[in-house]
């Protein structure tokens, strides 16, 4: 019998590097003159795995998505996994804008890295839904490998991580 080799897509984002890169972007926000007497907030909600930003008007609200956004980058968090919603008015005549964490592959784009793998038709080679990853096993390394280059080419709106190789 042949031996089987496998592994897993996965995206998964580090809460913590999340809130390092949030505690150091409300530090450049207090430091930079153009945030001088304005209202910028970051608030962080672990539990739901949103980060809502808070500004005085759009302009302002965009520089702060893009210092937080430049954070996450230097902190290696992919910016791929955060969904923004629609901008809305808050009290006082400020602005907000949620931006909603996707933790794992979501089940469309399961569906749609299965039916990817499916399409290309390499020899053997398995692909199965489990929870928010997608398991990939095939008895070739060679394929396992093509099958790695394939999904890296592709877009699926999330970043995603090849782990638990064996």
């Amino acid at each position: 019998m042949a031996e089987t080799f496998s592994f897993d897509v996965s995206s998964k984002v580090d809460l913590q590097e999340v809130d390092n890169a949030l505690n150091q972007a409300r530090k450049e926000v207090g430091q930079r003159y153009d945030f001088k007497n304005a209202r910028a907030d970051i608030e962080c909600d672990r539990t739901n795995g949103s980060i809502t930003l808070t500004a005085d008007d759009t302009y302002k609200l965009n520089a702060l998505w893009e210092i937080v956004t430049t954070r996450l980058v230097r902190r290696q968090v992919p910016v791929k996994n955060f969904k923004a919603e629609a901008i809305e008015q808050a009290a006082g005549g400020a602005v907000r804008q949620v931006h909603t964490l996707q933790q794992g592959i979501p089940a469309e784009a399961a569906r749609e890295i299965v039916k990817l793998i499916k399409d290309r038709k390499l020899r053997k080679v398995q692909a199965s839904i489990q929870g928010d990853q997608v398991r990939v096993a095939s008895p070739s390394k060679d394929e396992l490998q093509a099958v790695m280059q394939i999904l890296r080419e592709h877009d699926f709106g999330v970043t995603l991580q090849f782990g638990n190789y064996r």
